[in-house]
């Protein structure tokens, strides 16, 4: 689904904005268990300098509703995932109305989708086959994401379009 959201520093993204390439959206929540996880582990911080050094362009969605607990103001999530973890996104998006993470079906964090050139959306589901907030785990497991985004760059179909995602349920807003 198109989308438009303001990114942690005010700027206006739109999915249309990147029409003709390759585009990655992570659901995010830095207070989550399993998006340590990936971040303390640099996984994901390595799938993104990878990704964006392919000109695939990463945006990481945080839905978490304001009245969470967890609720982190823009300018405290750019500096906990970039300053604080290293993350290279091409943007990082707030959706704490869930308009967008409702219109994907994310469900947790972290929940991955890989849309290709077209627009047509190759990938959608859990990062990798370990369902564990253990990041022991990430070495021996199978990483959807990667897989995803280097068969859709190679012009091939993707072999696992989906993937059950895990993680921390997204704390939507409930107005």
């Amino acid at each position: 689904p198109a989308f438009e959201l303001k990114d942690t520093s005010g700027k206006t993204v739109r999915l249309a904005d990147f029409k003709g390439k390759h585009v990655v959206l992570e659901w995010t929540n830095p207070g989550c268990p399993f998006v340590v996880k990936h971040y303390g582990s640099q996984n994901m911080q390595s799938l993104q300098k990878d990704a964006t050094a392919k000109n695939v362009v990463w945006l990481t969605v945080n839905s978490t509703a304001k009245s969470a607990s967890d609720y982190l103001e823009p300018a405290a999530l750019q500096s906990k995932l970039v300053k604080d973890w290293g993350a290279a996104p091409s943007a990082v998006l707030m959706d704490d109305s869930g308009t967008m993470g409702r219109a994907y079906a994310a469900k947790t964090t972290p929940h991955m989708y890989v849309i290709d050139p077209a627009g047509k959306l190759v990938f959608a589901g859990g990062i990798d086959d370990k369902r564990s907030a253990n990041p022991a785990d990430i070495k021996t497991a199978k990483n959807h994401v990667k897989a995803a985004l280097g068969e859709t760059l190679a012009g091939k179909a993707v072999s696992t379009p989906t993937a059950t995602p895990y993680g921390c349920s997204i704390k939507y807003d409930a107005s």
